[in-house]
């Protein structure tokens, strides 16, 4: 399966993790997203980042693993009513770290909040199974198109 992941030119050619807090993770937690699309990446890249200036050089890590043996699946059924306000944070925090402290798989799929019949995909860099089953399969130029900003 392929994910993308969109970053400025400077991070993109290896698979690192800032460990900043997120809406499915928590501070000091060593995970990547990915979107399941180049478009949901723009999208989720732009509602994250307000200060997007089409001058800087940004890529596309385009990102490869099993999906049939390394993913658990985080089901909207089963997420509070609120999943995508800011106020759902703590709760989805908790589901996330639990899920990365307990190793339970190497990838979480999670629904995105800009678009919730997508996904994202969150992997966990500290899994003992990353470095044989997660491949940088290569890194594409990236446009901004001027009518998105």
């Amino acid at each position: 399966m392929e994910v993308y992941r969109i970053l400025k030119e400077g991070f993109a050619n290896n698979l690192t993790a800032s460990g900043k807090a997120n809406r499915w993770n928590k501070r000091g937690q060593l995970v990547i997203y990915a979107g399941s699309s180049r478009s949901l990446s723009t999208l989720e890249l732009i509602v994250h980042r307000s200060n997007i200036l089409p001058a800087i050089p940004y890529k596309v890590a385009v990102i490869s693993f099993n999906e049939n043996q390394l993913i658990k699946q985080v089901e909207v059924n089963k997420l509070p009513t609120n999943w995508r306000t800011f106020s759902a944070y703590p709760a989805l925090q908790e589901l996330g770290s639990r899920w990365y402290t307990g190793q339970e798989s190497l990838v979480l799929k999670i629904p995105s909040a800009v678009i919730p019949q997508e996904y994202n995909y969150m992997i966990n860099t500290e899994h003992p199974d990353f470095s044989h089953n997660i491949q940088l399969l290569r890194i594409e130029d990236y446009f901004w198109d001027e009518r998105l900003m």
